[in-house]
C-alpha cells in the first residue's frame, strides 16, 4: 500500500537516505495507534463534563499522534514536491503525485489543499492496509486450527500452481477452495462488524419496526454472518459451505457484506479483495506454517479486540519455513 500511495518505501528496509525517516516516524506503529484510538470507548464522548479530564489518556495520545503523523505527511509531500521541482520524471507516478497535480490545477472541479491531501493519504493507508492485514490474520488463525483445511488448501495450490512460481491474481478462477476459505473468513470474521453509517431516505418498516426518514442505520455484518437461521453451524469455520457456489460480495447480495453495499460501499473493494487473495494464497503456497513450539491448534485464541477493525485479541506466533525454490524469494 505504501508503494502504491507514496512510491518510496517509507518504512521497513529502506535506502540509506531514508533510514532516519523510517526510525523517526515508524509508519506501521502510527497506523496501528490510529486504528486503536479510533475504536476505543472514550468516556468524555458520552459524559461531556468529564471530557476535559481525559481520564483514560486517549485525548493526550491522539494529540501526540496527530503531531507525529502531520510531520510525517509533511515530509512525504515535501519530498514529492522536491522531486517534481528537480525535474525527476518517474514513470510510476503514485497517489501523492496524482493529488499534487490536481492541487496545482486552478480549473479542477474540486480544489484540494495540503490538509486535504494529508487526510486522503491517511484514509487510504489505514483503510487499505489495516483491513487487509486483519482479514489475513483471521484466515490464518482459522486455517491453523483445522489441519484438514490447511492441507486441502496446500494441495489445491500445489496442483494448480505447481512448485516453480508464486500465485498470481488471475489464478483464482482455478482455486475454488482458496476462494471458499476467503468467503468463509468474510462471513465469520468481518473486519468491520458495523458498516459505515447509512441513512433512511424515506419512512419505511423493517421487521415490524417503523424507521422514520433520516434515521441513522448501522448494519451489523457480524450478526448477519452468524445468524443460525441463515447458516448451518453458523459458529463453525466451514469453507466447504461455499464450494460450488458463486457468491458475490457486492451488488444486491446481502448474505456477505465485507465491503458494504450501495453508494457507501468501499470504493477500493476490488483492490482489497485482490490483496487478500494473493497475500493469503502466497503465504500458504510459499511457506510451511507451524505453530510456535508448545502451542497446539486448540490453544489458538479466537477472542476479538475491537478498534477501527476487529483484530485477534492475542497475536499468534508462527514459524514459517520457505518451501519454493530459493531463486523465487
Amino acid at each position: 500500500m505504501c508503494r502504491m500511495v507514496m512510491t518510496d518505501n517509507y518504512f521497513g528496509e529502506s535506502p540509506n537516505e531514508m533510514n532516519s525517516v523510517v526510525e523517526k516516524f515508524d509508519l506501521p506503529e502510527m497506523m496501528h495507534e490510529l486504528s486503536v484510538l479510533i475504536g476505543v470507548f472514550n468516556i468524555g464522548d458520552w459524559i461531556p463534563w468529564l471530557a476535559s479530564l481525559d481520564l483514560q489518556g486517549y485525548v493526550k495520545r491522539i494529540k501526540a499522534l496527530c503531531v507525529k503523523q502531520d510531520s510525517f505527511l509533511d515530509y512525504v509531500i515535501d519530498d514529492h514536491l522536491a522531486k517534481r521541482a528537480a525535474g525527476k520524471d518517474d514513470a510510476h507516478e503514485d497517489f501523492v503525485d496524482a493529488l499534487l497535480q490536481i492541487a496545482d490545477d486552478p480549473n479542477a472541479e474540486v480544489q484540494i489543499t495540503r490538509d486535504s491531501i494529508k487526510g486522503l493519504l491517511v484514509n487510504t493507508l489505514i483503510g487499505g492496509a489495516e483491513t487487509s492485514v486483519t482479514a489475513i490474520e483471521w484466515a490464518i488463525h482459522e486455517i491453523l486450527r483445522q489441519p484438514r483445511i490447511y492441507e486441502g488448501a496446500k494441495q489445491e495450490l500445489d496442483t494448480v500452481i505447481g512448485r516453480d512460481r508464486w500465485v498470481e491474481e488471475n489464478d483464482f478462477t482455478q482455486l475454488p477452495y482458496m476462494d471458499a476459505i476467503i468467503m468463509e473468513t468474510f462471513r465469520l470474521h468481518p473486519v468491520l462488524p458495523l458498516l459505515g453509517p447509512h441513512c433512511a431516505t424515506k419512512d419505511c418498516k423493517v421487521a415490524g419496526y417503523n424507521i422514520p426518514k433520516g434515521t441513522t442505520v448501522l448494519i451489523n455484518t457480524w450478526s448477519i454472518g452468524r445468524d443460525v437461521n441463515s447458516w448451518d453451524e453458523a459458529e463453525v469455520f466451514l469453507p466447504d459451505r461455499f464450494l460450488g457456489q458463486h457468491m458475490e460480495t457486492t451488488d444486491d447480495n446481502f448474505s456477505l457484506l465485507p465491503f458494504g453495499s450501495g453508494r457507501r460501499m468501499c470504493p477500493a473493494y476490488k483492490l482489497g479483495l485482490k490483496i487478500f487473495q494473493t497475500a493469503l494464497a502466497n503465504l500458504l503456497h510459499g511457506f510451511e506454517l507451524h505453530l510456535d513450539e508448545g502451542t497446539r491448534a486448540e490453544d489458538i485464541c479466537m477472542e476479538e479486540n475491537f478498534g477501527l477493525t476487529t483484530n485477534p485479541k492475542h497475536p499468534l506466533s508462527i514459524v514459517m519455513k520457505p518451501t519454493l525454490p530459493a531463486h523465487l524469494y
